[in-house]
């Protein structure tokens, strides 16, 4: 009979063996080896079934930790783990031994504030569905190894992502599990005893109410919303229920909930445990957007004398907001019907948000204005409320300032402020431990040991891995079989499935369209000559979900599966279902070549490639996202992409020969050159190439000591300078928009004056030109202090167009022109011979702006294409003043 309902019982450890109990809910032990070691010793099977402290301590029996309670070698290791633990916590880190070097006193006296929609931690904390998810728990991961004070934010779903299983004819089947947060590693945040709450008005007179779940990753802590309290009902409960589950209505509830629910966590969270309140606040795509807002909200509503106007509050939240963009296509960013915004805002007579006290409903709708006048668009509200903006990747960073430019109207794509740090992955966590018990330092130390190993060593930890993943598939293969119905009879061949020789490829992520699951198989018959060949034999392990709703990518995964069904293909080719943290570990350790073929450039960044490059794949992959910029020719091969093919059918095809054609004349021949001892001795240098010098670029550790140093110390010293004299500088920004939002029509550039000496700019001269520009600015009521003037000269092509100008700002004179335009000069000197195009160009220049471009606002000489008049998108804030 099935359980009505389900709980938790834990019987008390003796007192001998209480730290287990710490160790098991501070999740440093997803990657401290010796702590999971601690653990695999009270039952190795169990342990190696769950990988889960909890669980093996709630399902031991407890005659066995009596056991244990007498085993002094048992207790000995058990003090050393929390020891070792205690000194993790508390002793130096990076951040602790570098904050005078980096500047960083502001930071380190408040913190950093991250919010994402998902966590990838651990496969024992299911909240999370592919790369965001992993991204974000491998920031917190290596935040916690870098002693960053930051504590993350997000929402515990009662059914988390779903478990992938397989019909009897290759269709996805999703089952959603419960998750009980009683039985994880997580703590409910209470006062005295009682669950601390957060309300969130709804619409209607309701009230949405979330209690706070956290959970402690190494130094960080990691609050976790929950609607699912008796006090709201049943709609309101459900908001939590599943990740990325439901329509719009559910999805906005949900992002109200992260965004405004998650900053008043974080505000109960410092008031419970006496934390420092984090200045900088990081959001993590655009589900996080609404923090802004209640931002904002905080400051406007503030008791007395005490309180902000709108605009001061917005300069203040704007200086120490991050926000960073994942999607390189205008598909994938969250756009919500303005309407509905609307109602959840709720508007009070006044005109005010009963959501939002105290801030005006169509000043706040205005933050998601987008070309569609019915649309509100989350990352647009993300880019106006934070001062920096970042990619994911490099190529990522230019594709994102081509895509928003229109948020900056009047500048060029390549100087719109959205800048760009390159993901990493959490080394600890996915590289197999064969390497790390190389050295327990760090990754400089490993990629050193690695140097020293011979080629015979490196080609036995690379086959020992690869027989290992082998092994994994078997068993995953056989379980899958059974799942879908299969009897005992029918699956003999799984024994025997995968050669622990043979060059071993994986493909696995989410099964989207663009990410191009069945690229593999334009071809089939080309691709089956390739998996069978009898003298250098390929297989290839195949894993990925499809959104619950996505039937054409479900339709991809059928496709695959039912290719593997072949019983001339099988023994080389599979798809496993359920790719979770679990799994991959296994894939990404025995994988000899990562394959990833994307449409460029819609690979924001993909970080699968560098799982595997941590443990000696190699990548084979598109140029796209992080390949893009660290391919380097040896540490694996890049696909041609027909990027200027129109036709997809065409492009598919032109691209699918480019893979076929490197994997016959160059990766499987690499693969199969063998020395007279039976080693490939090319291909393990490139292997070795790979972990010493490609490793330690994709650590998570660089990608947030980036973060630091580019975005979170910035951020820290902004907040610092711009509150300081009772937020006197953020006024003085907010009285300057408003003065720029009354004279900026006024202003122009109505001529430039040239003069100087040398040859002219398109002669065929060595003599070096240098030229002095006069510019006639008209300024309205604005200062000359209060404005950036800059010459632009450079190279121009056959349209006029300027290419890659330099800039020289351009100094204000005493002297006025007889209809009283003050004159700014410069001279410039051209560094590059050929034709030559001038012009000139207009900012607002403020103490507290981080970027020219920051405001949107640019004027040009009046008849030139580009000022194109008052009042139009080159005169209009992003945001509004």
């Amino acid at each position: 009979m099935k359980a009505f309902r389900r709980f938790t019982v834990r019987v008390p450890l003796p007192t001998e063996l209480a730290d287990l109990t710490v160790l098991a809910h501070n999740l440093r032990w997803v990657w401290h080896e010796p702590t999971q070691d601690l653990f695999a010793t009270i039952d190795p099977a169990l342990w190696h079934a769950t990988g889960d402290p909890l669980r093996l301590l709630a399902d031991v029996e407890p005659e066995r930790f009596l056991q244990l309670a007498t085993d002094a070698g048992f207790r000995e290791r058990l003090a050393a783990a929390r020891d070792d633990l205690d000194r993790y916590l508390t002793g130096s880190r990076w951040f602790g031994d570098t904050t005078a070097e980096h500047g960083s006193t502001h930071l380190a006296a408040t913190g950093i504030a991250y919010f994402s929609m998902e966590f990838g931690i651990s496969e024992v904390l299911p909240i999370y569905s592919g790369g965001l998810g992993i991204l974000a728990g491998d920031h917190l991961k290596a935040a916690s190894d870098l002693g960053l004070p930051l504590v993350g934010v997000g929402l515990f779903y009662r059914s988390g992502y779903f478990h992938q299983g397989l019909s009897h004819d290759g269709w996805q089947v999703e089952r959603y599990p419960v998750n009980d947060p009683t039985s994880l590693p997580l703590e409910l945040l209470t006062d005295a005893d009682e669950p601390v709450i957060v309300t969130i008005s709804m619409p209607g007179g309701r009230v949405l109410n979330a209690r706070i779940w956290v959970a402690t990753v190494g130094r960080i802590p990691l609050l976790l919303l929950d609607s699912d309290v008796p006090s709201n009902d049943e709609e309101l409960r459900g908001v939590t229920d599943r990740l990325y589950g439901g329509d719009q209505d559910h999805r906005i509830k949900q992002e109200i909930l992260l965004g405004i629910g998650g900053v008043r966590a974080v505000r109960e969270y410092v008031r419970v445990t006496g934390r420092p309140e984090p200045t900088v606040f990081h959001m993590n795509e655009g589900h996080a957007g609404f923090l802004g807002v209640e931002r904002i909200r905080e400051m406007v509503g503030r008791p007395g004398a005490a309180a902000l106007d709108f605009d001061t509050a917005e300069a203040v939240v704007r200086a120490s907001n991050v926000f960073t963009t994942h999607t390189p296509v205008p598909a994938g960013i969250d756009r919500f019907p303005r309407d509905m915004v609307n109602y959840y805002l709720d508007a009070d007579q006044s005109g005010n948000s009963r959501l939002l006290p105290g801030l005006p409903v169509t000043t706040v709708l205005d933050l998601g204005d987008e070309a569609d006048p019915g649309v509100f668009n989350m990352a647009h509200m993300g880019f106006r409320l934070g001062q920096r903006s970042n990619g994911v990747s490099q190529l990522h960073g230019v594709v994102s300032r081509e895509m928003f430019a229109d948020l900056w109207p009047g500048f060029d794509p390549d100087e719109v402020p959205i800048g760009a740090v390159t993901n990493g992955v959490h080394g600890p966590t996915w590289t197999a431990r064969t390497w790390l018990d190389l050295s327990a330092d760090d990754e400089v130390a490993q990629a050193a040991a690695v140097t020293a190993m011979s080629t015979d060593d490196i080609w036995q930890v690379r086959s020992t891995l690869r027989a290992g993943l082998v092994d994994e598939v078997r068993r995953r293969a056989h379980a899958s079989a059974r799942d879908r119905g299969f009897t005992e009879a029918e699956l003999g061949w799984t024994a025997d499935i995968f050669d622990p020789e043979a060059l071993t490829i994986g493909f696995a992520r989410r099964a989207a369209t663009y990410k191009r699951l069945t690229l593999m198989l334009r071809d089939p018959d080309r691709m089956r000559r390739i998996l069978t060949d009898p003298q250098r034999p390929v297989q290839l392990v195949i894993a990925g979900k499809a959104h619950p709703a996505d039937d054409g990518g479900k339709a991809l995964i059928q496709q695959v599966v039912r290719f593997t069904e072949d019983p001339e293909l099988r023994m080389r080719i599979v798809f496993l279902p359920d790719y979770d943290i679990s799994m991959a570990r296994d894939i990404y350790a025995g994988c000899d070549v990562w394959l990833n073929n994307p449409v460029r450039p819609m690979e924001a960044c993909g970080t699968s490639g560098m799982k595997s490059a941590m443990n000696g794949g190699l990548n084979l992959s598109i140029l796209d996202g992080w390949w893009d910029e660290m391919a380097d020719g040896e540490n694996g091969w890049a696909i041609p992409s027909a990027e200027g093919v129109g036709d997809e059918n065409r492009r598919d095809d032109l691209e699918a020969e480019a893979l076929y054609t490197l994997l016959e004349e160059t990766v499987i021949p690499l693969f199969y050159t063998r020395s007279a001892t039976g080693v490939p001795d090319r291909w393990v240098e490139m292997v070795r190439h790979t972990l010493t010098r490609l490793g330690p670029q994709v650590q998570a550790g660089r990608m947030v000591r980036d973060y630091t140093t580019a975005l979170y110390v910035p951020a820290a010293d902004q907040f610092a300078s711009i509150c300081a004299d009772d937020f006197a500088p953020a006024r003085d920004l907010a009285d300057y928009r408003h003065q720029l939002e009354r004279s900026w029509p006024a202003v122009q550039i109505a001529g430039i004056d040239e003069s100087g000496s040398g040859d002219s700019l398109d002669a065929d001269s060595p003599q070096r030109v240098n030229l002095t520009f006069t510019a006639h600015v008209a300024l309205g009521e604005l200062s000359p202090e209060r404005v950036c003037v800059q010459a632009l000269v450079g190279r121009v092509d056959s349209d006029g167009e300027i290419i890659d100008p330099e800039i020289a700002e351009m100094s204000p004179t005493s002297e006025t022109d007889p209809s009283g335009r003050t004159l700014f000069r410069a001279t410039v000197v051209p560094t590059r011979s050929g034709r030559h195009g001038y012009t000139a160009r207009v900012l607002p220049r403020h103490p507290q702006l981080s970027d020219d471009a920051e405001l949107g606002l640019v004027r040009y000489p009046v008849g030139t294409a580009e000022d194109v008049g008052p009042g139009s998108s080159s005169g209009s804030l992003p945001e509004p003043a």
